[in-house]
């Protein structure tokens, strides 16, 4: 088979909007300048769609238009390298998947224990938030529940209240094994972010956890968080102002 062929064979059994590059048809074709000279006429005569350079996806039409892919796939090379998870999808990547926000952004925003700068891909803008804990599959969800609750100020079209009130209702569906986790990941972010988390689970009642968090304040340090009043009726007792 002809290396246009093969690919072309290989890229109509891919699902839409499934990111590809020269690596997904090496082990057939191993001239990997070929490769790249059919993917990239290709997406000139419009059959794949070009995302950054060498990397394409099969493009997904609706009465809308042309789908993006999944912000997953657009950046899932920044967030697993050789099997090993290096990094997960959070902030605005987030915000709307957690019910915080009805906005959907085009800023991915990625955590990871070693950030670089912003950069463009296609129409997406990706930037980094620093994760200071070990990354595993296991602690993602609960490592992008505290990023919200760090950048409880910067969720979009999202006020303070509703975004109390909707962390409150995302802690009280953790087993108390999550609950016990979410505190000692907590550890490693700022105070700020430990005082708003250690009054939430006040909030639902979980004590036994917040013990952990409440030594590890200063005491006569304040944290603005105008709002988180009309929600949490234990603020003084963490010094949420």
């Amino acid at each position: 088979m002809k290396t246009t062929d093969y690919i072309l064979y290989t890229i109509s059994r891919l699902p839409k909007g499934y990111v590809f590059t020269y690596t997904d048809f090496v082990s057939k074709v191993k001239n990997k300048e070929a490769i790249i000279k059919a993917l990239n006429r290709m997406a000139v005569s419009g059959r794949i769609t070009k995302l950054a350079k060498g990397k394409f996806y099969k493009p997904e039409t609706s009465v809308f238009g042309t789908l993006q892919p999944q912000q997953y796939q657009i950046v899932k090379d920044l967030l697993e390298v050789d099997g090993k998870t290096v990094g997960y999808l959070t902030g605005y990547s987030l915000y709307n998947q957690l019910g915080l926000t009805r906005q959907v952004s085009n800023t991915i925003q990625i955590g990871k224990n070693e950030v670089r700068t912003a950069f463009k891909r296609k129409y997406f803008t990706i930037s980094f938030i620093k994760q200071k804990n070990t990354i595993t599959k296991e602690n993602i969800p609960l490592l992008q529940v505290l990023d919200a609750i760090r950048y409880i100020k910067k969720i979009p079209d999202a006020s303070i209240i509703s975004s109390c009130t909707r962390f409150l209702a995302i802690l009280e569906e953790l087993s108390d094994k999550d609950k016990s986790t979410i505190v000692r990941l907590a550890l490693k972010y700022p105070p700020s972010t430990r005082a708003l988390l250690g009054a939430l689970l006040e909030e639902i009642k979980e004590t036994s956890f917040i013990n952990v968090l409440q030594n590890t304040l200063n005491p006569i340090t304040k944290y603005k968080i105008s709002g988180a009043d009309k929600v949490l009726s234990s603020v003084r007792n963490w010094n949420i102002i």
